[in-house]
C-alpha cells in the first residue's frame, strides 16, 4: 500500500471505530434488561462445616449461612444412634384432664327463692 492510499483510508477507519463504540454506562440496566444467562454477582455467605469451623465465601444466591451436612460415618456408634433418634418424629403425648365435678345445687338455692 502506498502512502497516499493509507492516507485516504484513515478517515474511514476512524469513523468505523468511533461509530461502533456503544455508550454503556450505569443507566443501561434501567432502560433494558441485561442479557446474561448467569449473573456475575456473588453474595457474602458464611459456610459452616460439619466440624463447626466457618468460612466466609462468595455464593451465587443471597444466603446468610450455609450449613454442610454431618458425615455419620465419622461418629461413634453411640453418637450415631443419638443423632438418628433425634431425626425421628416425636410422639405427641395427649394429656386428658379428668374434670372433678363437686357442684352442689343446694348451695345456691337461696338465690332463686322469691
Amino acid at each position: 500500500m502506498s502512502l497516499s492510499t493509507s492516507w485516504l483510508l484513515l478517515p474511514v477507519v476512524r469513523n468505523f471505530v468511533t461509530s461502533a463504540k456503544s455508550n454503556i454506562n450505569c443507566h443501561r440496566a434501567s432502560i433494558a434488561r441485561i442479557g446474561r444467562l448467569t449473573y456475575t454477582r456473588k453474595y457474602p455467605t458464611i459456610l459452616v462445616q460439619s466440624d463447626g469451623s466457618t468460612l466466609n465465601i462468595r455464593y451465587h444466591e443471597p444466603r446468610k449461612i450455609i450449613k454442610m451436612p454431618l458425615d455419620l460415618s465419622t461418629l461413634t456408634e453411640a453418637e450415631r444412634k443419638k443423632r438418628i433418634e433425634a431425626r425421628k418424629p416425636k410422639i405427641k403425648v395427649v394429656i386428658e384432664e379428668e374434670i372433678h365435678d363437686d357442684f352442689n345445687l343446694s348451695t345456691y338455692k337461696h338465690l332463686w327463692k322469691k
